[in-house]
């Protein structure tokens, strides 16, 4: 079974579920839930999403459009192949 199929039926599980049922799932997992990190609660991160947008916004960020783009990766689909052969 696919892992998205899993989340599918564990998701509908959750929410048919008794109460007493989903407290005992939950107690299974809740230490491993509270380790999530959480990128909106850093302000490291958060701090660096700042610094980013703002170069983007002044035009310091250098940017590429989406056809430089798709050639850079063309480009390096062709180094890939010819390393294989």
């Amino acid at each position: 079974m696919k892992t998205t199929d899993i989340r599918q039926k564990l998701h509908h599980y959750i929410e048919t579920a008794k109460d007493k049922k989903v407290k005992a799932i939950y107690a299974m997992v809740e230490d491993e839930i509270q380790e999530t990190y959480d990128h909106w609660n850093d302000e490291e991160f958060l701090s660096e999403l700042r610094r980013r947008q703002e170069s983007y916004i002044s035009g310091k960020a250098k940017t590429y459009t989406l056809s430089e783009t798709m050639s850079e990766i063309k480009q390096a689909i062709k180094r890939v192949n010819k390393k294989g052969e």
